[in-house]
């Protein structure tokens, strides 16, 4: 059990009263979880302020409170520090109170809009072949080798992280591959973290809600490669114009880039894309990969370029990558009697949508019809409906608006924000209940035509006014399709 002296080391933080030779046997932001013996975190946070559950963290058993703005009272025999950075401390203090795991453990992160998950899923999934104990945090799951854990957010907070690690030590794994996502950037989450490497992917039109401008945003995924260490690595896409911009004032020793087109230290090119897969030219040869569409020869070459960096053989890296299928919920395939293909994706943004309905339209043949299923979530960013909504348009014979994760918004104000964004309406059906607008487009959809249903991809549950109700597109799909 580590001292409070151990907890703080090395960190700017006033002590104002207290015993740091005290023992603690655990720390958390949460008061809920406060056990006898310790250290409550008062966090400002989006949703309330750990500040104001300091008593109620005192009354389950705390010893040792550190804050940002004292209590009026302070209580004898109770610890108490202060600082101005509670948040990025917070982090700092998990990673010391389980022995600094990221030190031991070669952790990987992935940041940009697109493309995260199967980055991080296909890289778990290359080192588990390549005979590595590996864990896993993403969007769809956290796993340490063959054990899921659930998950509610693309980054877990700062304390649950280090807890992982610390599990995946003791489990033997050598490496984690990790999503890392511009809220968690900016909330601290990552703070305490010894990256060994950072990929960037890209950056389109996201969470402008949450930022408020373009800039803030790619300012947040910078940050992740500003405070890499010398010893790590940094690979970017170069294809992005804001790929070389992560590499400004980055301190890793390993830079390097992928590209597609651009001159990168890691190329590919497309040889052939059809709906079964991609044929590149890679590494002064021609692979076979399972994953379809341009997005994916970039996950792929990102993927090849990170396990190279990584001293894995590369004649290896492709062998186990050309046999690897796409994670769950993207561009996922799902087939019939009827010869129709549905395809489930995890699309939410304009870029990834794009991305996808690019691929359906340049592998379809002039006979098949796109039938697009499409809504945008609630209480995320506002101004890329329209676009979403004129994207599916443009590119599909019939579209349904229908509802994503409407969360507490209203429904039909989400699908008006997006009929608002579309020129031609006469391609349009809006029905507002997820169930009959997939059956709609079974209904629809003729022998070989395409379904897309975007949005969700992996989810299992629609969320409505702080609710999850069991919902999974692919079963709703294949349920109608066999009818």
């Amino acid at each position: 059990m580590p001292k409070l002296q151990e907890i703080i080391k090395n960190l700017a933080i006033e002590i104002v009263q207290g015993d740091l030779e005290m023992e603690i046997p655990s720390l958390h932001f949460d008061s809920r979880k406060i056990e006898h013996g310790a250290l409550f975190v008062a966090v400002k946070g989006l949703q309330t302020d750990g500040h104001l559950y300091i008593s109620q963290a005192l009354v389950r058993g705390a010893k040792a409170i550190f804050c940002e703005d004292l209590p009026e009272h302070l209580q004898e025999g109770i610890c108490y520090l202060r600082s101005n950075q509670t948040a990025r401390h917070l982090g700092q203090m998990a990673a010391n109170f389980y022995g600094n795991p990221s030190h031991r453990l070669k952790v990987v992160g992935v940041t940009g809009t697109n493309g995260k998950t199967s980055t991080v899923t296909l890289l778990f999934r290359l080192f588990r072949r390549l005979g590595y104990h590996v864990g896993l945090l993403s969007t769809v799951q956290n796993q340490i080798n063959e054990e899921v854990l659930p998950t509610d957010y693309t980054t877990p907070d700062a304390v649950e992280i280090q807890s992982l690690f610390t599990e995946m030590l003791r489990r033997g794994c050598t490496y984690c591959f990790m999503e890392v996502s511009s809220h968690a950037l900016i909330q601290e989450r990552t703070s305490g973290i010894e990256f060994s490497g950072a990929i960037f992917t890209n950056i389109t039109h996201d969470h402008l809600d949450y930022h408020g401008t373009f800039d803030n945003y790619i300012r947040a995924k910078k940050k992740f490669f500003d405070e890499l260490s010398q010893s790590a690595f940094a690979l970017v896409n170069l294809d992005d114009k804001r790929g070389a911009v992560m590499l400004q004032n980055c301190q890793a020793s390993v830079q390097k880039t992928f590209a597609l087109h651009a001159m990168a230290d890691f190329k590919s090119k497309i040889i052939e894309n059809t709906i079964q897969g991609l044929l590149l030219h890679i590494h002064e040869q021609e692979i076979w990969f399972r994953l379809i569409g341009d997005f994916n020869a970039y996950n792929l070459l990102g993927v090849y370029a990170a396990a190279s960096l990584c001293g894995e053989d590369p004649d290896a890296i492709l062998t186990e990558l050309s046999a690897l299928t796409p994670p769950p919920g993207r561009f996922e395939q799902i087939g019939s009697d009827r010869g129709i293909t549905a395809i489930v994706d995890y699309a939410h943004t304009p870029d990834a949508l794009k991305n996808v309905l690019e691929t359906i339209s340049e592998l379809r043949n002039s006979e098949q019809k796109i039938i697009t299923v499409v809504g945008c979530g609630g209480d995320r960013d506002k101004t890329k409906r329209p676009i979403m909504a004129q994207i599916a348009v443009t590119y599909s014979n019939q579209v349904i608006f229908t509802s994503d994760n409407p969360r507490t918004e209203e429904p039909m104000q989400i699908l008006k924000d997006m009929l608002d964004g579309v020129e031609d309406k006469e391609k349009v059906l809006v029905i507002e209940n997820r169930r009959e607008a997939i059956e709609r487009a079974c209904q629809l959809a003729q022998h070989k035509d395409i379904i897309l249903v975007a949005g969700k991809g992996h989810e299992n549950y629609q969320e409505i006014q702080g609710i999850k109700y069991p919902f999974d597109d692919k079963a709703v799909l294949k349920e109608y399709l066999s009818n």
